[in-house]
């Protein structure tokens, strides 16, 4: 297993992810998406197992502004520039990935 989680250092549902892993003795690459942003490749990768609208933070004050953007480029363009946009954690497993806490989806990877 090679396990990337994508988060932001004070994100609650981050830590309990990175706990999560670490409870199971899980090697896991923790990734700061404020300092070092996720990759187009990354992002292209997790859109690939969740929905668009999945992988958006509900709480971010600019996300109702993803909505009215018109096509798909121009929303991963605004999501590659301000990664904070991401719904955290974004756990990748190789080809998987999954946006938020979902330890239910995590125990199927083990």
């Amino acid at each position: 297993m090679n396990i990337q989680i994508f988060g932001k250092p004070k994100c609650f549902d981050t830590k309990k992810a990175e706990r999560y892993f670490k409870e199971r003795r899980i090697k896991f690459q923790a990734i700061d998406l404020a300092r070092y942003g996720i990759s187009k490749g990354e992002l292209t990768s997790v859109l690939r197992s969740e929905k668009f609208p999945d992988i958006v933070d509900p709480k971010h004050p600019d996300a109702p502004l993803l909505q009215y953007l018109a096509y798909d480029q121009d929303k991963i363009q605004k999501i590659l520039d301000d990664p904070t946009f991401l719904r955290t954690p974004i756990v990748r497993n190789g080809k998987q990935a999954t946006a938020g806490y979902q330890p239910e989806v995590w125990k199927t990877w083990e």
